[in-house]
């Protein structure tokens, strides 16, 4: 059987759907002129505050900058120590780096490749200002938990792969980026909620918090040639406002279509032992960013499924602790266990919300042919 090609996103298949309502928003910009900061901006920021249930959203220029201007607003700078796990994209450790803080990492969760409680909190010193768990691959890392083991520390939640997730914490639903001091978001194009370039987010519930978010993405100012801090140029971009502003009411469906590419997947993948199909806390709500797998002979696995077409990626191939860069930190192999394994193992397969059945069943069946099922 000749099955299609399957990229491991379609942004082609999601624009065709949606290219009335986006350029209907983006062309007001155009007409207005108003392409920094214009209202527009405002009105993302607002409905992306109702998303996540927080009192405040500050747009920003990507979802890197967020983590950057969220770390500054709550003091965090020089010879200040911030946890976080080695299992990310780079940017949640490079950013600390880059305020003068030293990244100090704990080990992730096997099962839900999350930064673990109990490693986040033995991390913590009398240095440590602030601690980031990622919410990685669309699923809420455990907050409280992690909460309940660094105490009064400020977290930060890098929500910039689960906008819309959710988990049941104490009997109720909390939002990604809710019940950290701040959330952020990033809106890159390959995200649930992607923009036509970079884009970012960062929601709180504390005025102050808020207030300080405002001045730092603007040269650190509110008032035009008045500085109070030393800021940044960070702006969301109003055409990127325009875009997402169009593609928001679409997010939960799309998310959804998310959800049942991936439990398709869950059972025509459930008997191929070498296989480990991904695992959603019970507490949460995943939006499926990647749906990424443990795999047996993982990069044999991903070359055959390249020579048939199909597209796949592994987040990450090598831990933070292990990157170049930060070998003056002084780790070492073998001293995060766990994500060193995940990034041997991790394979993310195509489960974007336009893939087709045919689509969907090429993926199963050369996994399935490749170990022999």
């Amino acid at each position: 059987m000749t099955h299609p090609p399957v990229p491991l996103l379609d942004l082609k298949a999601q624009h065709a759907t949606i290219r009335a309502e986006v350029a209907t928003l983006v062309n007001e910009v155009i007409e207005d002129q108003a392409f920094i900061l214009g209202p527009i901006v405002g009105r993302f920021e607002c409905a992306v505050a109702g998303l996540s249930r927080t009192r405040y959203a500050v747009g920003c220029a990507n979802g890197t900058d967020a983590i950057l201007l969220a770390l500054r607003a709550l003091g965090v700078g020089r010879d200040d120590e911030v946890v976080t796990t080695p299992f990310t994209f780079f940017a949640t450790a490079g950013t600390i780096h880059n305020v003068g803080a030293r990244p100090v990492f704990a080990d992730i969760d096997p099962l839900t490749f999350n930064l673990d409680a109990a490693a986040a909190g033995a991390a913590v010193t009398s240095r440590t200002k602030a601690v980031i768990p990622v919410d990685l691959f669309g699923q809420m890392a455990a907050i409280e938990q992690v909460r309940a083991q660094i105490g009064s520390v400020p977290l930060i939640e890098d929500a910039a792969q689960s906008i819309g997730a959710s988990r049941q914490i104490d009997g109720r639903v909390v939002m990604a980026g809710e019940v950290a001091d701040v959330g952020t978001f990033s809106f890159f194009p390959s995200k649930n909620l992607g923009g036509f370039g970079d884009g970012g987010m960062m929601v709180a519930q504390d005025e102050a918090i808020f207030t300080t978010l405002l001045k730092l993405r603007t040269h650190g100012s509110v008032k035009t040639y008045h500085h109070e801090l030393v800021g940044y140029n960070s702006r969301l971009d109003a055409l990127q406002a325009a875009v997402l502003m169009a593609k928001l009411p679409y997010l939960e469906a799309w998310s959804a279509a998310r959800r049942a590419n991936a439990a398709y997947y869950d059972h025509a993948l459930a008997d191929v032992a070498d296989v480990v199909t991904p695992y959603v806390d019970p507490a949460n709500t995943s939006i499926y960013n990647q749906y990424t797998v443990r795999a047996q002979r993982r990069d044999a696995l991903q070359s055959h499924l390249k020579e048939r077409g199909i597209g796949s990626a592994i987040y990450y191939p090598l831990p933070l602790h292990l990157q170049p860069c930060f070998a003056y930190l002084g780790y070492s192999a073998g001293q995060f266990p766990e994500a060193e394994r995940a990034s041997q193992e991790v394979l993310s397969l195509p489960v974007f919300p336009e893939l087709r059945a045919d689509q969907r069943d090429a993926v199963v069946d050369a996994v399935r042919a490749f170990y022999g099922r």
